[in-house]
C-alpha cells in the first residue's frame, strides 16, 4: 500500500448469503452479480437497480425472500394512446413515451418539448407520480441542460458514471483507461464510490 492510501479500504466480500447488511450495502455491486444473487437465492430479479437492491437488503436483514414471480407483468392497462390526459393523471407501470403523452406535454410546456433519456428513465422509474409531477421533473432536466455550466444530476444507481466524470474533471491529463482502473479499485472497497483525489494513490 502507498503511502496516504486509506487504511480502512478492506477487499470486497464475496456476494452471497453470509454477507451481513451493512457490508452489502457498504460496497458497490453490478447489476449482474445482484441479478445472479436474487436467482440463487430464489429472490425476485425483476425492475431497476434500485429495486432488486431493496429486495436483496430485505433478505439480508429478515430472511424474508421476495419469492420469483417469473416474467414480470404489467398490472394496469391504461391506454396512453388514446386516453384523456389530465394533470393528476398517474403515471401506470404500462407507461409509454405515445403520440398522446407529447401533445398533452407541448400543451403545458411549450412547443420546444421533446423527449429525452433522462425524462423517459424518469417517468418509467416513478410509477404513481402524476403528470402535473412529470411536467415539472421534464422542466428540471431542461434547465439543467440549458445551463451548461451545471453539471447533469446522474442518478445513484449511476455511480460508475459519476465517478469517471468527476475524475475526467479533476485530472484532465489524464486518460479514461486510468479512470477506468481507478473506478474498478474503488468499487471494491468498502465506503463510497465517490471520486476522491486520493484514488491517485490506489495499488492494484
Amino acid at each position: 500500500m502507498k503511502s496516504g492510501q486509506p487504511d480502512n479500504m478492506k477487499k470486497r466480500p464475496e456476494l452471497n448469503s453470509t454477507i451481513s447488511p451493512e457490508d452489502f450495502k457498504n460496497y458497490y455491486w453490478l447489476k449482474a452479480e445482484l441479478v445472479s444473487f436474487c436467482r440463487t437465492n430464489g429472490i425476485c430479479a425483476t425492475g431497476g437497480k434500485i429495486e432488486i437492491t431493496s429486495g436483496i437488503e430485505q433478505y439480508l436483514a429478515t430472511g424474508i425472500v421476495v419469492p420469483t414471480s417469473g416474467k414480470y407483468v404489467q398490472t394496469s392497462s391504461f391506454d396512453w394512446n388514446n386516453a384523456e390526459l389530465k394533470l393528476t393523471t398517474k403515471l401506470t407501470d404500462n407507461y409509454k413515451n405515445t403520440e398522446n403523452v407529447r401533445t398533452f406535454m407541448t400543451l403545458h410546456i411549450g412547443p420546444h418539448f421533446k423527449f429525452n433519456t433522462g425524462f423517459m428513465n424518469w417517468a418509467k422509474a416513478n410509477t404513481g407520480k402524476s403528470m402535473g409531477e412529470a411536467i415539472e421533473e421534464w422542466k428540471r432536466i431542461y434547465t439543467l441542460k440549458r445551463n451548461k455550466g451545471q453539471k447533469t444530476e446522474i442518478a445513484p444507481q449511476f455511480e460508475y458514471n459519476r465517478y469517471i466524470r468527476d475524475f475526467m474533471a479533476d485530472n484532465p491529463g489524464q486518460t479514461l483507461k486510468s479512470a477506468i482502473r481507478l473506478w474498478k479499485l474503488k468499487s471494491r472497497r468498502t465506503g463510497d464510490n465517490k471520486y476522491d483525489s486520493n484514488d491517485l494513490l490506489f495499488d492494484d
